[in-house]
């Protein structure tokens, strides 16, 4: 598209640039890669002339507005607006809400979410790396205060056995999750959460303490949307479920809830390669009340992820130290100490899963292998299908590099069965790792790993 004769040279967009020092095809590749996050395919062939046309004053629309300032955000390291570059303002939702309200946001996120003809503004929006600032500790009590002003409705008055109800269908839509796959039933889930649930939010209530309660099982409810996002490969979207789920946490002062969905933010940071991000928010969800007020496991599964950070950092002795005591804190589980249902999955084939990532991560692939072992053997497969499926990918992927290419090829074929009716991007990804790991191995390993990866192919076209 040319610059009409009335166009000018956008010199905001200049100066930021120079103040990088970057090239136009360099910007151009970053930009690339904030599309490839967000699933935004009709962006993976930016190049330099775009920036050179955006330079000369043309306007980027929609979705390449808000790649281009997310992509000088992350260079910068502040918040890049539209308004700064001299552009229309970037179609889409922020990741905090602007007006303050919480609820106002959340229930327009989970309408566009429902909304087949508008929900490719969230889904093909640009993840935000300035979304991923750990909150203020000034902004835990703001959200509290704001909670406490926010005004109730006349028409519904909420008991307890609603706050069970909707702890129930949360650990149902989990439990399904963790079976199918985060593509599942995710319609159902959002469409629970912005049609029955939120209304609850604004009732009456008999005490503040059942009100907490309420609004800490529907912030949990709401990371489980953003969860299964990012399970779908849909992390832009994913990444505002996780920002509002914190705000409700910081407004029932629920503080382990808090650590949780941060753990989930420090795990889709550290899978998006966002590592300083990822360890600061992991960092964050073991200190303090996050960290103590929680149960045994959910401490576990903080420490783990922790580990992991720390790993993708190169800090070795600081991420076994935190494996060390992610085990202690497993071993330490009281059955007679209530937990969090929104921990359920998280077990010694869970532990083990982790562990082995971060051992991988550190080099020590003899031991990953023997905790993907681990893992694969004491998980219920049927259960947890997905992560199964997952587990054995990686299994799969440490036994090439240690040069175990028939047991690799065994594992793989045992990876493939069990994706058999799973909705999940993850396991998608799982089959797009294991063809790119085969391919240099492909004439060594003849007519077995021709057929495996006939079968990875067509595997494509049902799983994610």
């Amino acid at each position: 598209m040319a610059p009409s004769p009335s166009t000018r040279r956008n010199r905001r967009l200049e100066a930021v640039i120079a103040e990088l020092g970057w090239t136009q095809d360099q910007l151009a590749v970053r930009i690339r890669r904030v599309a490839a996050e967000g699933g935004s395919d009709d962006l993976l062939r930016v190049s330099r002339s775009h920036v050179a046309q955006w330079l000369r004053g043309v306007q980027p629309r929609g979705r390449a507005s808000q790649a281009l300032c997310e992509a000088l955000t992350r260079g910068l390291g502040r918040v890049v607006t539209p308004a700064e570059l001299g552009l229309e303002a970037a179609v889409g939702l922020g990741v905090r809400p602007s007006d303050g309200d919480t609820l106002n946001a959340l229930a327009d996120l989970g309408g566009i979410d429902l909304d087949i003809t508008r929900r490719h503004i969230l889904v093909d929006g640009a993840y935000s790396v300035a979304g991923l600032a750990v909150p203020s500790g000034s902004w835990w009590q703001e959200q509290r205060e704001r909670a406490r002003a926010r005004s109730s409705g006349r028409l519904l008055s909420v008991t307890p056995a609603d706050v069970s109800a909707v702890r129930e269908m949360t650990g149902f839509f989990s439990r399904r999750d963790q079976q199918r796959g985060g593509r599942s039933g995710r319609t159902a889930l959002v469409a629970y959460l912005r049609y029955e649930v939120m209304g609850y939010l604004r009732g009456t209530y008999p005490s503040d303490a059942l009100r907490a309660q309420m609004t800490s099982v529907v912030g949990e409810l709401t990371y489980l949307a953003g969860w299964t996002a990012f399970d779908a490969g849909e992390h832009p979207l994913a990444q505002r479920y996780f920002s509002h789920a914190l705000d409700l946490a910081a407004e029932a002062d629920d503080a382990p809830l808090a650590g949780h969905i941060m753990r989930a933010m420090a795990h889709q940071a550290l899978d998006l390669g966002h590592r300083a991000q990822a360890l600061a928010l992991a960092t964050a969800s073991v200190e303090g009340s996050r960290y103590t007020q929680a149960a045994a496991r959910e401490k576990s599964l903080l420490g783990v992820v922790h580990a992991r950070t720390l790993a993708a950092a190169g800090r070795r002795r600081e991420a076994a130290a935190a494996l060390i005591r992610a085990e202690d804190d497993l071993r330490a589980i009281d059955a007679g100490r209530p937990e969090p249902d929104r921990v359920f999955f998280f077990s010694r084939a869970s532990l083990a899963h982790e562990t082995a990532r971060t051992l991988s991560d550190l080099g020590d692939l003899e031991g990953a292998e023997g905790e993907f072992h681990r893992s694969v053997r004491t998980r219920p497969a049927q259960s947890f299908a997905r992560t199964h499926a997952v587990t054995l990918g990686y299994l799969g992927t440490v036994q090439i590099a240690r040069g175990h290419l028939d047991t690799a090829l065994a594992t793989w074929n045992g990876a493939l069965d069990a994706m058999g009716g799973v909705q999940s991007g993850r396991t998608r990804e799982a089959v797009v790792r294991m063809r790119r790991t085969l391919s240099p191995f492909r004439a060594r390993g003849g007519a077995a790993a021709a057929r495996l990866d006939d079968r990875a192919r067509a595997m494509l076209g049902h799983v994610g």
